[in-house]
């Protein structure tokens, strides 16, 4: 029961060459920062990520890009990321955009233990292209693979010593379903409490499903975006 690691190097310690990683975050809201980073400073290579995009230039996801770590994406949103683009175009990186609703069920459905389901979205578009589909009740539906991965990097608002994880507002987003869609499930955390210090109805996802678990540092919290009211005179 012991999960407890020093910090995002020794979390990522058995991560390699070719591991497919599942990151959690929307925008850059809720990302793993230091296990990101952790990555960056290992250097693996040949990575397929699954995320729902994949950062911006130099942060987040973006910095795995920079130093062409990542083999393929898979994930809905291309973005504020210029090289993200530039490295599809050019056919550097390879990338299976999903409608973003399929993309959660995949995850979902991954972590359930169900290996593929049905759903209308994307039929008679370029996502059905290739997959089965079928009628039910007089409607066409496409069948969407679950998503797995070998590992799924989460970043958490609290969590305690054996891995039960509570998530902040909108920074939840894909975090909860991808620690269940995982063989390794590593979480970072801004405060990390003892046992018995997280009331059972407030845990978002039981520690289960995590492996390993410290305390981050150094959060930048940046927003791709700021917008902000405008003063009325």
């Amino acid at each position: 029961m012991n999960k407890l690691v020093a910090n995002a190097d020794e979390a990522i310690q058995d991560i390699h060459d070719g591991a497919t990683i599942m990151a959690g975050g929307f925008g850059l809201c809720g990302i793993p920062e230091n296990l990101i980073n952790a990555i960056a400073r290992k250097d693996v290579r040949n990575l397929t990520i699954i995320s729902n995009n994949a950062g911006v230039d130099n942060f987040g996801l973006g910095i795995l890009l920079q130093k062409r770590q990542v083999r393929k994406c898979i994930g809905t949103y291309v973005g504020e990321n210029k090289l993200f683009e530039q490295l599809v175009l050019s056919g550097e990186l390879e990338l299976e955009l999903v409608p973003q609703g399929t993309f959660a069920e995949r995850i979902r459905a991954g972590g359930a233990g169900i290996p593929a389901f049905f759903t209308p979205t994307g039929v008679g578009t370029i996502v059905a292209q290739g997959k089965e589909t079928r009628e039910f009740d007089g409607k066409t539906y496409v069948m969407e693979r679950a998503l797995q991965a070998d590992f799924a990097l989460l970043k958490a608002w609290k969590g305690d010593e054996w891995g039960n994880l509570v998530f902040r507002k909108t920074a939840r987003n894909f975090n909860p379903m991808m620690g269940t869609a995982a063989r390794t499930t590593i979480a970072e955390v801004e405060e990390l409490v003892g046992i018995g210090q997280i009331p059972p109805d407030h845990v978002h996802l039981p520690s289960v499903y995590v492996k390993r678990i410290f305390q981050g540092t150094d959060y930048e919290k940046r927003i791709e975006r700021r917008t902000i009211r405008q003063e009325v005179a």
